[in-house]
C-alpha cells in the first residue's frame, strides 16, 4: 500500500497516539518519506488539551517534541482524508471500526500489528501507570515506526 497519509488514534489523544504521530514525522521525514501525520482520539474529553505532562517529557528526552500537540476526537471525515488509519489497541480499532461503518475498513488496522512482527499486538496505554511506562511507550514507538517504514518500502 502506497500511504500519502497517516492517522494514528488512541482513547483521549494526549499519550500513545500524539507520541506516535511525533516519532513517525520525524522518522519519516528522516527515512525520505512524504508522508502527512496526525493523530487523534475516540473520545473527545481531552479535545484542545496537550499531551499529557509525563508524555511530554518522555518524548523530550528522547527528542521529540509534543508540545504543539492538541489534542482532537476522530471524526466522520477522518476515513476519507487518510490513507491508513491506525489504532494504538484493540477497543480503539473497535471503536473505530463502528464509526467507519463500510468506509475504510481496509484501511484501518492495529499500529503494532501492521508495522511490527513481534508482540505486543496493543500499545499499552501508560497514562495509569508508573513513569517508567512513558519511557517504554517512546521506545515502542520508535520500533513500531521502524516498523511501519519497512513496511512501506515493501510497497
Amino acid at each position: 500500500m502506497v500511504a500519502k497519509s497517516v492517522l494514528f488514534v488512541c482513547l483521549g489523544n494526549i499519550c500513545r497516539s500524539p507520541l506516535v504521530e511525533a516519532v513517525a514525522r520525524k522518522q519519516l521525514a528522516a527515512a525520505g518519506f512524504d508522508i502527512e501525520v496526525a493523530s487523534c482520539g475516540t473520545g473527545g474529553w481531552h479535545a484542545g488539551e496537550q499531551a499529557d505532562p509525563r508524555m511530554r517529557a518522555a518524548a523530550a528526552k528522547a527528542g521529540y517534541d509534543l508540545e504543539p500537540h492538541r489534542a482532537r476526537q476522530l471524526r466522520a471525515d477522518d476515513f476519507e482524508q487518510y490513507d491508513l488509519l491506525l489504532a494504538m489497541d484493540s477497543n480503539n480499532l473497535r471503536d473505530m471500526q463502528r464509526v467507519a461503518g463500510d468506509k475504510a475498513r481496509d484501511r484501518l488496522a492495529l499500529f503494532l500489528d501492521w508495522s511490527v512482527a513481534a508482540p505486543p499486538r496493543d500499545f499499552p496505554d501508560p497514562y495509569y501507570e508508573e513513569l517508567t511506562a512513558f519511557a517504554k511507550s517512546v521506545a515502542l514507538a520508535e520500533r513500531g515506526v521502524q516498523g511501519l517504514i519497512q513496511r512501506l518500502r515493501q510497497g
